[in-house]
Parts: C-alpha cells; sequence; structure tokens
C-alpha cells in the first residue's frame, strides 16, 4: 500500500493506493472517497469478543471497514474526525506502535490492531486505561487533533508529555504516569495539569498539538452558556 497525505497539517486526507487484489483497513466512517471498483466488507475484526473489545475498551468503531481493490488496482481517501494532521506508522515485524486510543485510522491487512491493557496507572491518567497496539508488517495510519510533532528520544533520554497530547510511541520506548507536580495534587490542580507521561528513548513518540478533553470541555461551557 502507498499512501500520499493531502492538506496536511491542518485537515490531513491520506489517499491509500493499492494494487489489484491489496486489501486496506479502515477505521468505520473514515472513508472520505474511493476509486470506482474497490470492494467493500465491513465486519467485527478478529471476531466478537476482539470487536467489541476494540470498541468498549480502545475507543474504535465496533466495525471496520475492509476495502479490495479490483484487478487494476484503486485507492481509498480517509480522514480523521477532528481537524488534524494524519501519520504513517510504519512496521517490518520487530517492533510494535502503542496508538493512543480513538487515533487508529487505517492500515495494511497484514497489520493486526489490538486493544490492550496499558496498566492501572494509564486509567487513573485519563487515558482509559486501554491502547490501541499495531503489529505485523506493513503500514498503519494515526490521525491527530491538531499538527503531530515527532520526538526521537536516544537511548536514556527522557521527554514529559501530557497525556492528553500523547498520540503514538513505538514499543522501544518505556514510559510511567505521574503527577504533574509531584506529590501536590493541589498544585497539580492549580497548574491546569494532571498527570503526564515520562517517556524514555529509545524510540520516537508522537505528540498532538491539541487537546481533545479541553475542546469537550470547551464546547460543554459554550453549550451550557445558551441553555
Amino acid at each position: 500500500m502507498e499512501v500520499d497525505i493531502r492538506h496536511a497539517p491542518s485537515f490531513g486526507v491520506a489517499r491509500c493506493t493499492l494494487n489489484g487484489g491489496q486489501q486496506v483497513k479502515v477505521e468505520a466512517g473514515a472513508m472520505m472517497a474511493h476509486s470506482y471498483g474497490m470492494h467493500l466488507e465491513a465486519k467485527m475484526e478478529g471476531g466478537l469478543f476482539k470487536g467489541l473489545k476494540r470498541s468498549v475498551l480502545g475507543g474504535e468503531s465496533l466495525f471496520v471497514s475492509t476495502y479490495t481493490a479490483p484487478a487494476g488496482g484503486g485507492w481509498v481517501d480517509v480522514a480523521a474526525k477532528l481537524p488534524g494532521d494524519v501519520c504513517v506508522l510504519e512496521l517490518d515485524g520487530s517492533r510494535s506502535w502503542i496508538i493512543e486510543r480513538g487515533n487508529w485510522l487505517a492500515s495494511d491487512a497484514s497489520v493486526e490492531i489490538d486493544t490492550k491493557w496499558g496498566g492501572f496507572k494509564s486509567l487513573i491518567g485519563g487515558e482509559g486505561g486501554f491502547m490501541i497496539h499495531a503489529t505485523g508488517v506493513g503500514k498503519a495510519l494515526a490521525a491527530s487533533y491538531g499538527a503531530i510533532e515527532v520526538m526521537s528520544l536516544a537511548a536514556g533520554e527522557t521527554v514529559v508529555v501530557d497525556t492528553n497530547h500523547m498520540l503514538a510511541f513505538v514499543d522501544t520506548v518505556s514510559y510511567e504516569l505521574r503527577r504533574a507536580v509531584e506529590g501536590r495534587s493541589i498544585q497539580s490542580a492549580k497548574s491546569g495539569e494532571g498527570f503526564v507521561f515520562h517517556f524514555s528513548g529509545p524510540g520516537d513518540v508522537l505528540v498532538q498539538t491539541r487537546n481533545q478533553q479541553q475542546l469537550v470541555a470547551w464546547l460543554n461551557t459554550e453549550i451550557g452558556s445558551r441553555e
């Protein structure tokens, strides 16, 4: 699968170009357009249990759309729900990518998308406890709210990222969740920061420049003021 990203970083659209018979898995509702002759099949990827786990725990749709190109090949354009960028995550079978719940967009049919427990600390940090794991060989697409910053960490190098700005990281990176102000919950509240991730290299960490939770809070305030 070849991927071409247009209209980035504000309103990213990814065109997935396929050879004849090649398939791409797409998050339900993410297809914007496709070439004539593409065959669509929507199903619970991995069966009922995995579908429910991905939906209820991983923040993705219950069903996954699989597009198969006709003999002459074709393309599928995919776009995210919120304005922002799209990035390509390369998988060679030796490592996996961990993607924030709700941000997986599409992937090669050879890439497995599963939901895994991220630990109790990610649960109390507002990440829902579960994250999306992409494994296998091929390309996976992740969508952000806002633009995407790539932080390439050397071995032992550490960076601190707000939980709501985390987008994805490779599994060679270790992480720990901590209070923004260690041991002082009142100061964390005053600063507007609750929990943060401490990521340690080696590997890449992808950060989204906008915060979805702040958008939700702003919308709730605006809607409430008009009632």
